[in-house]
């Protein structure tokens, strides 16, 4: 049992190292992209605010770690999170290597069900905690989209009516915003997404009845914020050029509002206690706030790509870590 604990947490830092190079990308994409930061500058400063973010809080990692399953009472628990774990490995780099900006939170969410239904059955997942978080899955992009076209809309009408019409004075100042504008989104970032391997551990934890409760004991937290940031550190460059370059141009004005709309969404979320795509969300803010400024610019193409990875994400992980699960554990051992 203790060789399983010990592949739990490798995995799931190395799931969580992964996620800071493969989702991290978005929350500084538009700024470098606008060249509001330096790369170097801008990985550094989104991999410090993500350790901070996710040494705030542990709502989210409760709501993974007992929504979709009871690890206290399903059956080969710890065998379940490992075949999850390696399913969301899998996929995540994967569409790291295809340059897809796909969700380690569909990815591991879908994966933990797919490997509960492997190793428990049906009845192992909680079906409502499960349809309950897919629902904040889906409705979490559509308002950002939403929410970044309105506060587009609002910003450009203040723009008009302030009559500063300058390109050049309009790029240098939303520059300055969008220093800030990122590192909230990093901070927001990494406060949702490291939550995520946090639950996944504790989950794990419970399971091979070493606590009984799925409270984050500290070490699981600065583990988990250490290997987000790191992951940052490395850059994901794939992913920045397809969110920064091939949805829609950005300019420094709809930059600024795309991270403050994807911060808002993000920290409310983080807020509740309920796990969402940042992934998703980012890339719909862009789309919305782009949408305002040069709607017939946006490449439809790359967001029908991205939409359709987005619906296939949840379905394939699930079979994925059935698949392993049954490969590994019931084949092999």
């Amino acid at each position: 049992m203790l060789t399983y604990l010990i592949i739990i947490v490798a995995l799931a830092l190395l799931f969580d190292f992964i996620n800071g190079f493969h989702d991290t990308a978005n929350a500084i994409a538009t700024s470098i992209s606008t060249r509001a930061l330096s790369p170097r500058v801008a990985i550094f400063m989104a991999a410090s605010l993500n350790f901070v973010g996710a040494m705030v809080s542990s709502e989210v990692a409760k709501t993974v770690g007992g929504s979709i399953a009871n690890p206290a009472k399903i059956e080969n628990g710890v065998e379940v999170v490992i075949a999850a774990l390696l399913a969301a490995i899998i996929w995540n780099l994967l569409t790291w290597y295809l340059s897809i900006p796909s969700s380690s939170s569909h990815t591991l969410l879908g994966a933990l069900a797919g490997a509960v239904i492997a190793g428990a059955g049906f009845n192992g997942v909680n079906w409502s905690g499960f349809t309950q978080i897919i629902i904040i899955l889906i409705l979490s992009p559509i308002i950002a989209f939403v929410l970044g076209y309105l506060i587009m809309v609002l910003i450009k009408n203040i723009v008009l009516w302030s009559g500063n019409t300058s390109r050049s004075k309009l790029n240098r100042g939303f520059r300055t915003l969008q220093i800030l504008s990122a590192g909230l989104l990093s901070y927001s970032h990494g406060g949702n997404d490291a939550q995520k391997a946090m639950g996944i551990i504790v989950f794990g934890l419970v399971a091979a009845g070493v606590q009984d409760d799925l409270n984050v004991p500290i070490w699981v937290k600065i583990a988990a914020a250490l290997a987000m940031g790191l992951g940052t550190s490395i850059g994901g460059w794939r992913i920045i050029k397809t969110v920064s370059g091939k949805i829609v141009k950005i300019e420094p004005i709809n930059g600024f509002a795309a991270d403050l709309t994807s911060s808002i969404v993000i920290q409310i979320s983080t807020f509740i206690g309920k796990p969402l795509s940042t992934t998703h969300v980012i890339s719909s803010a862009i789309i919305g706030t782009g949408s305002v400024l040069r709607f017939h610019e946006v490449q439809w193409g790359t967001v029908g790509r991205m939409l359709i990875t987005w619906v296939i994400t949840i379905p394939i992980s699930m079979v994925l870590a059935y698949t392993l699960y049954f490969a590994i554990f019931r084949l092999i051992m």
